[in-house]
């Protein structure tokens, strides 16, 4: 039951990496029964917001605004009178240029509990992001952030140009793209040299960033040549000079790149963390979905014959000499249904493990088991090549897997004389819940690379995305595909793919993602 008044939360969401979020504030969007939101607030900060949460946009952007500052103050006061927790994501700080201040006295006048959950700012990080620090030892010591929103046509300024302009090292303006000219003609009227350094950048923090720099003198036809936009902000003072050096994030070996990420949402993490520490923006696009299956009575069959060889008996033997683990999720599954039937790995004595690859043996080790055989070249073959010498017609191996799998694996076991059971420990459907973000994603060419991790994730990517022109806007995408199993599927189904990963892992195909672009740009180089 709600309290009888609620509580606002005004938090800084950041510049706009996800990342750069507080962890109270990530706590209070967590916690949150409605969120008011921002035009620059990331909104992949909604994702960790609880289900049943009212999301309300109220962004403002250039002269658009969805909803007004007073129907804003307004809309808080409403919600938290409701007995709402309240969670109004703000960009960068709350505090700076943020109007944060004006809506907490609009709590205060209609008794609403209210907190300042401090941000990231853009008025810092977006430099920081740019290879500008706004202060440096030796260059300056005194830093101004100061609005570039002021209205150009009011009589008075607030802004004392004269000691702004002589007074401090580095100025930082928000928001003063479309005020640049007078920003720049102020600060020379007032003393500042025409050939001081001045930057701005545009989507700090982002994938989007773009940095444009000159001087004083020529920034304004250097901004207009460039048809430069906002969002954006400017740095003036000799610290842009450190910038040529400094430039980390649009050094980063992906930096600007989307990246389609189509493993199922609970198992992306690895690559979506790995894509973004490479620079680019990964898009989640779970093409696949681990669920049960229909039934658990074919694994649980076989993990009561495991659990029956345990009878003390003369001649008694384990039910099976071999369990071969091909997924982390055949894992999951096979461990969860061990302890839904009241026992657990020490049942597994005995028996010879296999796993297919090294995310499932980690996952194995991780349980206290220790594997037996992992091939050097991750897919059933290998397998195969592996146990042919180590089974006959007395080996009864389990493989417990999806519903949907190939059958390569247990046929050729067979061919040696194993007795292979092959039972259903989970499957894997098809998950379109992405699919039209995704479309309009492509139909705007707004997507680079392409990952698929399984035939399966290529078959429903395919099937998803039927009724678009899919030829046609792959033609400036690149696919990579982790191995030659799902690159034999994707070309099966008309896709082409650029790149295949040479160790079958998550990892092996973020190298190879990053060695073909490096390549890439080797050879631009060569050429120009």
């Amino acid at each position: 039951m709600k309290k009888k008044t609620g509580k606002v939360y005004l938090i800084g969401a950041g510049p706009g990496d996800p990342k750069l979020i507080t962890v109270k504030g990530l706590d209070c969007i967590k916690e949150a029964d409605v969120i008011i939101y921002d035009y620059l607030a990331s909104p992949q900060l909604l994702k960790y917001a609880n289900p049943e949460v009212e999301m309300i946009y109220v962004g403002k952007s250039g002269n658009k605004h969805t909803m007004e500052q007073e129907d804003i103050n307004h809309l808080l006061v409403d919600k938290a009178k409701e007995g709402n927790i309240v969670a109004r994501l703000k960009g960068g700080d709350p505090l700076i240029f943020g109007r944060g201040g004006e809506e907490a006295l609009e709590l205060v006048k209609n008794g609403i509990q209210f907190e300042f959950v401090p941000g990231i700012s853009s008025a810092y990080a977006v430099p920081a992001y740019a290879g500008i620090p706004v202060t440096h030892r030796g260059i300056t010591s005194s830093v101004a952030f100061v609005t570039g929103h002021e209205d150009p046509t009011k009589p008075d300024s607030d802004i004392n140009w004269e000691k702004l302009a002589g007074g401090v090292g580095t100025l930082v303006f928000l928001m003063g793209v479309k005020n640049l000219s007078l920003i720049v003609d102020k600060l020379m009227e007032h003393g500042r040299p025409a050939s001081t350094p001045i930057a701005l950048i545009r989507w700090g923090t982002t994938v989007n960033q773009r940095a444009i720099v000159g001087t004083l003198k020529n920034i304004v036809e250097k901004v207009k040549l460039a048809n430069f936009k906002p969002p954006a902000i400017t740095i003036v003072g000799d610290v842009v000079n450190l910038r040529e050096e400094l430039a980390w994030f649009e050094n980063k070996p992906l930096f600007g790149k989307r990246v389609i990420v189509t493993r199922s949402r609970d198992q992306a993490s690895e690559l979506v963390e790995i894509v973004e520490n490479l620079g680019a923006e990964a898009i989640e696009f779970p093409t696949i979905k681990i669920v049960p299956p229909k039934s658990y009575d074919e694994l649980d069959n076989a993990i009561k014959k495991i659990l029956n060889s345990r009878l003390p008996t003369p001649d008694s033997r384990p039910s099976y000499d071999w369990i071969i683990f091909t997924s982390v999720n055949g894992v999951n599954y096979f461990v969860e249904r061990l302890y839904c039937l009241g026992t657990d790995i020490r049942d597994l004595k005995g028996i010879k493990i296999a796993a297919i690859g090294p995310a499932t043996a980690r996952k194995l080790k991780d349980l206290g088991l220790k594997i037996d055989y992992i091939p050097s070249d991750y897919r059933a073959e290998s397998i195969i090549e592996g146990l042919k010498d180590k089974v006959d017609g007395n080996t009864k191996i389990l493989v417990p897997r999806a519903k949907v799998a190939r059958e390569i694996l247990p046929e050729k076991l067979r061919e040696f004389g194993a007795k292979v059971e092959v039972v259903t420990a989970y499957q894997t459907i098809i998950d379109g819940s992405c699919a039209d973000k995704i479309k309009e994603m492509f139909k705007k060419r707004e997507v680079d690379i392409v990952t698929f991790t399984s035939s399966s994730t290529v078959k429903n990517f395919v099937e998803l995305l039927k009724d678009i022109n899919l030829e046609n806007l792959l033609k400036s995408v690149t696919i990579a595909s982790i191995g030659p199993i799902t690159s034999k599927t994707a070309e099966e189904l008309g896709l082409k793919v650029d790149i295949s990963a040479k160790e079958y892992t998550i990892k092996g195909l973020a190298e190879a993602i990053v060695s073909s672009y490096q390549l890439s740009a080797a050879s631009c180089r060569v050429e120009e």
